[in-house]
């Protein structure tokens, strides 16, 4: 197995200073199971093709277990076959001629691995991933989620040291999604190989990474566990990437009243966190970005909330509701886990102090710890 390290990589794909990656920085642990996170064209895949070894970068060093790769400087390259390194993309590029053995056995047979030590790799790899039963079967007569979990078990079986995924179960159904996510994660935690997962999927990312390295416009806005981009995101952009249903966004003018600092949105007022008062004092007066996402928003009784507004539709969720509430001029969403029937007319609402994120206005940075 293997950790990576990645040292300036910059990759430009035109002559007009255009960077698909701007100098990234990132460390990779032994065994760890990263997800790279972002939008279309945030640079992701373009990472990935770099440690892979498809693409040369403009700049830059890469090592796989401390061994240099990828270095522009030294001029040293190893091709993307001798990286011990096994790919799975999107669309499963399985070989159609072949029974599902065949295709996991291919690469075990072009180096010369005895016949039994070929067969004992792909049964050992078919039952780990309950495809013992689909072996004689050719890829025509197989479905998409036993396809993908073939070519799965094609990049499992050569043992490497770095596991690469790009965007692997796009093309599967909601729920076979949710199932092979699942064995995949499962998997990786058995036998402990190093892996990167591109998707920009957030889902995937909060429920398989156990670092996440969340891209935008070809450089790193924060990496880190999941709950912790989740819980305390650094950016503007971190915040409203991850979670679902959006996180609600207030401009608020940072106002003092009675000793203490209150938020003022115009429609409503609500008080600032005791333990962000000092990170918050110097900017009275300005203008700053509150976010509160919607599960950290209740609905309270008898009118004793800070945010009042009127329900503008209900979608239930089965074991909770989103709630639309109209609140001046614009709607929120909070995530309710009462009953219907309550969900209807004025509501009012209270935030959670200490779930509240805030944004500089001008930088969109993270304000206070």
């Amino acid at each position: 197995m293997a950790s990576i390290t990645i040292r300036d990589v910059r990759v430009s794909y035109n002559k007009r200073g255009s960077y698909a990656l701007k100098g990234l920085d990132l460390d990779i642990k032994d065994g760890e199971f990263c997800v790279f996170l972002g939008p279309s064209g945030c640079g992701k895949s373009t990472a990935m093709h770099c440690i892979a070894g498809l693409i040369h970068p403009d700049t830059g060093e890469i090592r796989i277990g401390g061994s240099v790769t990828t270095s522009v400087e030294r001029r040293e390259f190893v091709p993307p076959q001798e990286r011990n390194i096994a790919m799975v993309f999107q669309e499963y590029a399985l070989y159609p001629n072949m029974t599902a053995r065949g295709n996991m056995s291919f690469a075990l047979e072009t180096k010369k691995t005895p016949r039994d030590e070929v067969a004992r790799q792909v049964d050992k790899t078919a039952r780990m991933l309950g495809i013992e039963s689909l072996l004689d079967r050719k890829p025509a007569e197989l479905s998409g989620g036993q396809r993908q979990r073939v070519a799965l078990g094609r990049a499992l079986v050569r043992n490497p040291s770095v596991f690469l995924l790009d965007e692997p179960l796009g093309n599967l159904d909601a729920k076979l999604r949710e199932q092979v996510r699942y064995e995949l994660k499962k998997i990786q935690t058995q036998m402990g190989v190093t892996t990167v997962y591109v998707t920009h999927d957030q889902t995937e990312a909060m429920t398989m990474a156990d670092h996440i390295v969340l891209m935008k416009d070809g450089e790193i806005v924060q990496q880190g566990a999941p709950t912790e981009l989740y819980d305390r995101p650094s950016h503007l952009f971190v915040a409203g990437f991850l979670g679902t249903p959006r996180i609600n966004m207030f401009d608020c003018v940072i106002q003092a009243r009675d000793g203490s600092l209150r938020f003022n949105a115009g429609d409503f007022s609500i008080p600032a966190p005791e333990n962000m008062e000092d990170a918050l004092r110097p900017l009275l007066g300005r203008e700053v970005i509150l976010g509160a996402r919607p599960s950290d928003l209740s609905i309270v009784e008898n009118g004793e909330g800070d945010i009042r507004g009127v329900v503008d539709g209900v979608e239930p969720l089965g074991d909770a509701y989103l709630v639309y509430i109209n609140i001046g001029s614009r709607v929120i969403i909070v995530k309710s886990a009462g009953g219907s029937g309550a969900l209807s007319g004025s509501l009012a609402l209270k935030a959670s102090p200490d779930r509240l994120h805030v944004f500089d206005k001008d930088t969109e940075k993270r304000i206070g710890a």
